[in-house]
C-alpha cells in the first residue's frame, strides 16, 4: 500500500457567529444540526459552562464541511439556543492537560479568525493511519503523532461516541493541515445526506500562495500527500494570477490561504436555481462550474462541480 492521500476528509470553515454561519449554510442547501460546545464546570457543584470551540457539520458521504467558531468561558453569544452542550468528564489527574488542550485550540481559532473569518483547516483522508504516519516521517514531514477523540453522533438510540483517529503536520503557514482515518462504517449511515443541492463529497480544496511560491508549496504538498505534483489530487494549488483566472473577481485576504472548497454535486442546474432562489450570488469558475464567491459566504468560495 502506498499510503498516498488522495481524497478530503474535512475542511474547517471558522467563524465569527455561528447562527449566521448556520443560515449561511442553510441558504447554500445543505442540512446544518445544532452545534455542540464542550463545558465544564468552573467548581464543585455549579453548572457546567461552554468554553473552547462550538462546531457542526454538514456530512458529505465520505467527508463533511465543518463550521467552527471559539468560545470565550461561559459566553455563548453568537452560538443558537439549540446548541447542545456536552458535559466534559475526566479524571482530576488528567483535567489540566484536557483544558490545555481545548484552551490552545480555541485560541488558534481565534487567531485565524481574527486573520480572517475562512478556511483554515484541511484534514485528509487515510485508510490506514498509521501507516500515513510512517510515510510522513520518513518523508521528513514533522507530525504530532496519531491521536484518538471521540465525536459525540447522534443515533435513533441516543447519542454515541465515534472514535476518531488523527494526526496535525507541523508548522503549515495556512492553518491546520493533518490526515484523519477513514469515516467508521460502524457511523457512516447515521449521516444526514440528503441536502437540497444534493452535495454528494468535497473533492478539492483551493490553497492560494504568493508569487514564486508554488514550487515551495508543490514539493511541500507532494510530500504530504505522497504524490507527484503532476497527479490529480484533492488541492489545488496557485498563485493569486491564477485564482482570479478560476474564480472571476476573487482576491485572497491574505496569503498563504485556503480561499475555496469544490463540492460534488449531480445537477448543477439545481443549484443554480436553489441558489437563485436564496439569494445568493452565483458566478461560473473558469472550468464551467458554479460558485458563491467568499465575499457572500463569510470569507470562503464555495464551488459546485456536477458529478
Amino acid at each position: 500500500m502506498s499510503h498516498a492521500l488522495t481524497r478530503l476528509h474535512h475542511v474547517g470553515h471558522v467563524v465569527s457567529d455561528m447562527t449566521q454561519a448556520m443560515a449561511l449554510y442553510q441558504r447554500l442547501g445543505f442540512h446544518v444540526p445544532p452545534p455542540g460546545v464542550p463545558a465544564l464546570a468552573p467548581r464543585e457543584g455549579a453548572a457546567p459552562e461552554p468554553f473552547g470551540a462550538a462546531n457542526t457539520h454538514a456530512d458529505l458521504r465520505r467527508s463533511f464541511v465543518e463550521l467552527v467558531t471559539p468560545v470565550k468561558p461561559g459566553n455563548t453569544a453568537g452560538l443558537p439556543p439549540d446548541t447542545r452542550i456536552v458535559p466534559l468528564h475526566a479524571p482530576p489527574e488528567k483535567l489540566p492537560l484536557l483544558l490545555s488542550r481545548i484552551e490552545a485550540t480555541s485560541a488558534r481559532l481565534g487567531g485565524w479568525r481574527d486573520r480572517f473569518e475562512g478556511l483554515h483547516i484541511l484534514m485528509f483522508s487515510s485508510p490506514d493511519i498509521d501507516g500515513t504516519a510512517n510515510r510522513l516521517t520518513a518523508a521528513g514531514v514533522g507530525h504530532g503523532g496519531v491521536d484518538t477523540v471521540g465525536r459525540p453522533v447522534e443515533t435513533p438510540d441516543g447519542v454515541r461516541t465515534e472514535p476518531v483517529r488523527y494526526l496535525e503536520i507541523d508548522d503549515v503557514p495556512e492553518g491546520r493541515v493533518g490526515v484523519v482515518a477513514d469515516v467508521d462504517p460502524a457511523f457512516q449511515h447515521l449521516r444526514h445526506l440528503d441536502h437540497p443541492n444534493g452535495a454528494q463529497d468535497l473533492v478539492e480544496a483551493v490553497l492560494c500562495v504568493p508569487d514564486g511560491q508554488l514550487p515551495l508549496a508543490r514539493e511541500r504538498y507532494e510530500r504530504y500527500l505522497g504524490l507527484p505534483a503532476s497527479a490529480p489530487g484533492p488541492v489545488t494549488l496557485l498563485t493569486g494570477t491564477d485564482l482570479r483566472r478560476l474564480l472571476p473577481g476573487e482576491e485572497p485576504p491574505a496569503l498563504p490561504a485556503l480561499v475555496a472548497c469544490t463540492l460534488a454535486v449531480p445537477d448543477l442546474a439545481r443549484v443554480r436555481a436553489l441558489l437563485a432562489d436564496n439569494g445568493l450570488p452565483v458566478r461560473e469558475t473558469a472550468r464551467g462550474e458554479l460558485f458563491v464567491p467568499a465575499e457572500a459566504a463569510l470569507g470562503t468560495a464555495l464551488i459546485f462541480r456536477e458529478i
